[in-house]
């Protein structure tokens, strides 16, 4: 077998964070067409509902916009529905253009969801599944809470107890036949896919091996390089068999390549890649020094294992960690400086005296906080505090971790 070719460490990483949009100078009116392009280069921006400072998706976007505010979003999404929320590794706000090739996805979780869930929430939601379907028909966009039976007033709607017509609501939506038209603070509205998606919803669907096809080569297109596992997990619909025998095909035609990526504790991983990688590791400029605070679900640093083998740098979130075992904080966020990641902060948003309030950053070994480097990381917090709606940066007596 032929020798591999080797990226260096550096030029993986600076070609990693060029893929994903942080790899120049951050610029761009941050809404409009500026958004979508950055939504649509990174393929997809995940939402979360914990917000110690900002949710997650507005943090993604603001680490590549300084000048996004939350507001941009939603024109996007509920007047002209150019993005659409629905699942890719986990729940996302996904341009609408690529909605033919979530009908892999509809069609898969149509066949594989009824088990799973007959037994995590019980079989009443089947039942369930034809109400809500006439009553959307004919009343038009509801909540979970609204469409809640009389017989399970008082049933909680949480994530572990779903009411009946929430699952079955969520049913219905994960297999395509409703869309979250809007959310009403964090609560989804549902309605039928064709009234909030017409021209979407009635879009052929590209057939099982076109979709594999398009979806595992904008995965590696997004990636750089990846594993078959890691262009199986992107988007969250093909399974790794299938992107592996994708990655042999396209070798096979010479359209992919394999190669090794150095290690940032040493050694190498075989990867697969884009003929043209290396010129292109070549051709791109180094990252800037410009130190950003990173969403704990920045796509930059979701897959943790490819984090800690390209960054040396590893991170967990501890939200669901007993607090008397946490190492660092309920939500602590990444701070990346150039092409490294240099440690990590704890702050929250405190609104009612409109301060974000910074309680310790940690800072990673063999990197120290100089005088410059707390200039860049006071910059960026100001940032962020403008950013979040506050007025002030507030720093704890003892911030600073030794």
């Amino acid at each position: 077998m032929p020798k591999r070719p080797v990226l260096s460490n550096t030029a993986a990483r600076k070609v990693f964070m060029h893929r994903h949009l942080l790899g120049t100078q951050p610029q761009g009116s941050g809404r409009g067409s500026d958004l979508m392009s950055v939504i649509r280069g990174l393929g997809f921006v995940q939402v979360d509902s914990v917000n110690t400072v900002e949710r997650a998706h507005h943090m993604i976007l603001f680490a590549r916009r300084p000048s996004y505010r939350p507001a941009n979003l939603t024109p996007l999404l509920e007047r002209d529905r150019l993005l659409f929320e629905h699942w890719t590794h986990d729940a996302s706000v996904i341009p609408t253009e690529f909605f033919p090739w979530w009908q892999l996805r509809f069609s898969r979780d149509k066949a594989n969801l009824v088990e799973k869930w007959d037994k995590w929430q019980g079989t009443d939601y089947v039942s369930e599944l034809q109400r809500v379907r006439e009553h959307i028909a004919e009343n038009g966009p509801v909540r979970s809470s609204e469409m809640m039976a009389d017989a399970h007033r008082g049933q909680s709607g949480g994530w572990w107890n779903w009411h009946p017509s929430k699952t079955a609501l969520e049913y219905l939506w994960r297999t395509g036949e409703l869309s979250v038209c809007r959310r009403i603070g964090f609560q989804k509205v549902y309605d039928l896919t064709e009234n909030v998606f017409p021209q979407a919803a009635a879009l052929p669907h590209p057939g099982t091996a076109s979709s594999i096809d398009w979806l595992c080569e904008e995965a590696l297109l997004r990636l750089g390089f990846a594993t078959s596992g890691q262009i199986a997990s992107f988007w969250g619909h093909v399974s790794p068999a299938e992107a592996k025998t994708w990655c042999q095909k396209r070798m096979d035609e010479g359209e992919v390549i394999e190669m090794r990526v150095e290690s940032a504790a040493g050694g190498s991983r075989v990867f697969y890649a884009l003929p043209d990688i290396f010129d292109e590791a070549e051709e791109l400029e180094p990252p800037p020094s410009r130190l950003r605070i990173l969403s704990p679900f920045d796509p930059l640093i979701r897959d943790r294992n490819r984090t800690e083998m390209l960054f040396g740098y590893h991170y967990r979130i501890e939200i669901f960690v007993p607090e008397s075992r946490r190492m660092y904080g309920y939500y602590v966020f990444p701070m990346l400086e150039g092409d490294k990641l240099i440690g990590r902060i704890d702050m929250k948003a405190d609104q009612d005296r409109t301060v974000l309030k910074v309680t310790r950053v940690w800072m990673e070994e063999h990197t120290r906080m100089s005088k410059g480097r707390f200039a860049r990381l006071e910059s960026e917090l100001i940032r962020m505090a403008r950013f979040a709606g506050l007025e002030r940066v507030e720093f704890a007596r003892d911030w600073l971790d030794d």
